[in-house]
């Protein structure tokens, strides 16, 4: 892109550059204004779907273990209190807190549940 600087008799300083350089210009502005627009609307529906997670969790997060391993901690109940409550086998808890298994939108849901929190804490993270 070559630009040409001049000033113009009352002092303003100008910028010339080619018609092809100046709609390059107006292009990488409206994907700009694009990519910033669509980066704001996933942060808004961020916002209203993840409340912040509680420090706890958080700080487990950071030293690996898994988000449903984290807050069943946090919530003080055991796999086999979970079993017990939500008919989750033991077993399976285990692999989905280990990663190994992905759970239905419904076993999930159970799990929101019984720690009280928002569903899409595990639905939307472990998609």
């Amino acid at each position: 892109m070559k630009v040409q600087f001049v000033t113009t008799p009352s002092g303003d300083d100008m910028a010339i550059l080619s018609r092809k350089d100046y709609e390059e210009l107006l292009e990488r502005l409206a994907e700009f204004e694009e990519d910033e627009g669509d980066v704001a609307l996933y942060d808004a529906r961020k916002a209203e779907l993840n409340p912040a997670l509680p420090h706890e969790v958080s700080q487990r997060l950071l030293k690996g273990e898994s988000l449903l391993k984290a807050i069943r901690h946090w919530r003080d109940i055991t796999q086999m209190q979970v079993e017990f409550k939500t008919g989750i086998a033991q077993g399976y808890l285990s692999d989905l807190e280990s990663g190994r298994r992905k759970g239905t939108e419904e076993t999930l849901g159970k799990l929101a549940s019984l720690y009280n929190i928002p569903s899409e804490w595990l639905i939307t993270t472990s998609r």
